[in-house]
């Protein structure tokens, strides 16, 4: 079983994406994290965030032991990585990882930003996870305080706000719910909540079919 996780910053997908591979036995990529990898990659190197070339090579090279790095979960990454998302040639370098990730045996949850129209666009459960930004703000200003960095409320309200417009509106895989994806509203919803939400849909799947 694949099971696509798509849906905007702080929206809550990596959290349920991580739950629902635990409970259903199959791995997980943040998807996400490969372009914080890449551009963590490139501030090791001392190199730009716009020279694509050697963000292309940092893409090509990259492993899952890169993930694990604590720096990648920092706001400021997140920030970096929507820049780099936006260069063909990573994304395609990144696409070829992760259709080798969905590959194995047994399945896969991937989650990211197109996974369900890019990047598995045949999998059998498309979850399109969404919030208001203001609640995707809080979330993530609580999350950065529980790590004891500093966060402002608004300047990361500001920041998912650009990041949404920025993501939306880029010229290749825009972020966007796939025709047959199921959208999921955690607005209002607890993690717990939007799990049992997010498990309710993938059990009735198959009937729909």
């Amino acid at each position: 079983m694949i099971i696509a996780i798509d849906g905007p910053a702080a929206s809550g997908k990596g959290t349920l994406g991580t739950r629902l591979a635990e409970h259903l036995g199959l791995a997980h990529l943040d998807t996400g994290l490969l372009y914080r990898a890449v551009a963590c990659t490139l501030i090791d190197q001392k190199a730009a965030l716009t020279d694509i070339a050697a963000a292309t090579l940092a893409a090509q090279s990259l492993t899952l032991d890169r993930l694990a790095d604590p720096r990648l979960r920092g706001a400021s990454m997140g920030e970096f990585a929507s820049v780099i998302s936006g260069y063909q040639p990573v994304r395609d370098a990144l696409l070829t990882f992760q259709h080798q990730f969905a590959a194995q045996e047994g399945g896969a949850v991937l989650d990211g930003r197109d996974i369900g129209t890019v990047v598995c666009p045949h999998a059998d459960v498309k979850l399109f996870i969404t919030a208001a930004p203001e609640e995707r703000a809080r979330r993530r200003h609580l999350e950065l305080q529980r790590r004891g960095e500093p966060s402002e409320y608004e300047r990361i309200l500001n920041d998912i706000r650009r990041r949404d417009q920025r993501d939306m509106n880029r010229s290749t895989a825009p972020l966007k719910a796939a025709a047959d994806a199921v959208t999921l509203d955690t607005t209002n919803l607890d993690a717990d909540a939007a799990f049992e939400a997010a498990l309710a849909i993938i059990k009735a799947r198959p009937a729909q079919k």
